[in-house]
């Protein structure tokens, strides 16, 4: 008796820690498509690479990040969750310490579409864990919370982190870093996490994946070119378009599938459809809001790459403050109006911040709002993804965590061309007036956290909409 109780104290033990190493791997994950902004002048200057070359730095990661979410859920599922997940740690730790070596453009991109490749595998296996790792639905809460409050840190992060490391070690350091955590991942989890049981070996759904990933891969490809190129240009029209058809023929080649890689019968479930529609919304707020405000702080305020990453640590701080707090509002009012009101505190504080102007100090015009949006966020990540992989099975744990990370990615990509868009008409309308520079910017980069308030407000309003009866944990 007394043995056995122990046996089970240590399992309960474990199951936290292994919380923790799978953790700091979406931290790598979410943090990697954001800390490389502020090294790319130094990277650019380095390595002789152009505007137009600089911005696939970016985009190389996110197009097979993005794109093959999908299948590296439903791989996960079908092989193993801890084996892909493995599999994704090894391959991101690898890819980084190549790009950390590059020693000319094409060599970084490839590396980096290496690391999008295998972080496409790892977080939908990592969140399928958790989910495993965690059947309580009160252990759930709090294991989901951490989770969540990690994912929002991690976006936080990259300004915070990319400034100090490329201040202090130049910029290969934004990669180097991510090469001794999941070293010390890979050999934590065989520790922690019991080996895959052999569950029943379905057949992989190759059309559809195929179909799928290249119609995600175009339409990010479409949107995230179109701040160079415009809306209207050929090369945007011709991506958009074959995203449609490759799309379509997704759906068409779905519903005729025995085993589909997307059973569409996932969002009979109002919980993963009004998550995933809310984690859609919340990804072009937060990019929107990340690349905006690191550019008004750098070409605005004239911070440098150092200053404008530890302006991030009271936004940081809030989010890890809120993380204990939101498992105990999901358990007194529900998820979907914790999510609402979390949605609605992001809009308050972005609102604010787009008052800022153009000689804004930090005390003054950017700490308040930055608390106010790490609280929002906090709680948005924490309730928006419990609320996604909510009441799913096992067999589906994969492609629900890829569903939520996909939701992210493309919310992030849409949100950012739009959002993009629309300031930079404004700053060319501004300065066509004969408007100051300075005051230009700030007047586009105002439209930007404007645009990102109105997601969070529509999300919050899709969420109360669509889940009308939220389960609350027990």
């Amino acid at each position: 008796m007394v043995q056995s109780a122990i046996a089970n104290s240590r399992a309960v033990s474990l199951r936290w820690w292994a919380l923790i190493a799978l953790a700091f791997a979406q931290f790598l994950v979410v943090l990697d498509a954001s800390i490389v902004n502020i090294a790319l002048p130094s990277l650019g200057s380095e390595l002789h690479l152009s505007t137009t070359t600089l911005s696939w730095v970016i985009t190389a990661y996110v197009l097979p990040f993005g794109g093959l979410l999908l299948f590296g859920g439903r791989l996960s599922d079908r092989f193993g969750h801890r084996r892909l997940f493995m599999t994704g740690v090894a391959g991101f730790a690898l890819a980084s310490a190549a790009a950390g070596m590059a020693n000319s453009g094409a060599w970084l991109l490839m590396a980096r579409a290496i690391q999008g490749a295998s972080a496409a595998l790892l977080a939908p296996a990592a969140l399928a864990l958790v989910t495993k790792l965690f059947a309580d639905p009160k252990d759930r809460a709090k294991a989901l919370g951490i989770w969540g409050a990690v994912a929002g840190i991690g976006s936080a992060a990259g300004v915070l982190l990319g400034g100090v490391l490329t201040a202090s070690l130049g910029w290969s350091a934004v990669f180097y870093v991510n090469v001794p955590v999941a070293a010390l991942v890979l050999v934590a989890v065989p520790f922690l996490i019991a080996k895959d049981s052999l569950g029943e070996r379905l057949s992989l759904d190759i059309s559809g994946s195929a179909t799928v990933t290249a119609g995600i891969v175009a339409l990010v490809a479409a949107l995230f070119g179109t701040e160079r190129v415009g809306w209207t240009a050929p090369q945007t029209l011709i991506l958009a378009g074959l995203a449609v058809v490759l799309l379509g023929l997704f759906l068409f080649l779905e519903k005729r599938a025995s085993n589909p890689l997307m059973p569409f019968g996932i969002f009979r479930n109002k919980s993963v459809t009004g998550g995933n529609l809310a984690m859609f919304l919340i990804g072009g707020a937060t990019t929107g809001l990340f690349f905006a405000l690191s550019v008004y702080m750098q070409q605005v305020l004239h911070y440098d790459a150092l200053k404008a990453g530890l302006t991030q640590l009271p936004l940081a701080g809030a989010l890890v403050a809120i993380a204990g707090v939101v498992p105990a509002a999901i358990k007194a009012i529900g998820t979907s109006k914790t999510l609402a009101a979390s949605l609605l505190l992001l809009a308050a504080g972005l609102i604010w911040l787009s008052f800022s102007p153009s000689d804004a100090t930090f005390a003054a015009n950017l700490l308040g709002p930055s608390i106010l949006i790490g609280v929002g966020l906090g709680g948005a990540f924490i309730s928006g993804t419990e609320l996604a992989v909510h009441g799913v099975a096992d067999g589906e744990a994969g492609l629900a965590s890829g569903l939520v990370n996909t939701s992210q990615q493309i919310g992030g990509a849409i949100g950012l061309a739009v959002l993009t868009t629309a300031a930079s008409g404004r700053i060319d309308r501004l300065m066509g007036r004969g408007v100051a520079e300075a005051q230009a910017l700030t007047g586009g980069f105002s439209w930007v956290f404007l645009g990102a308030a109105a997601f969070s407000i529509i999300g919050a309003i899709v969420v109360l909409a669509i889940v009308r009866k939220p389960r609350l944990p027990k």
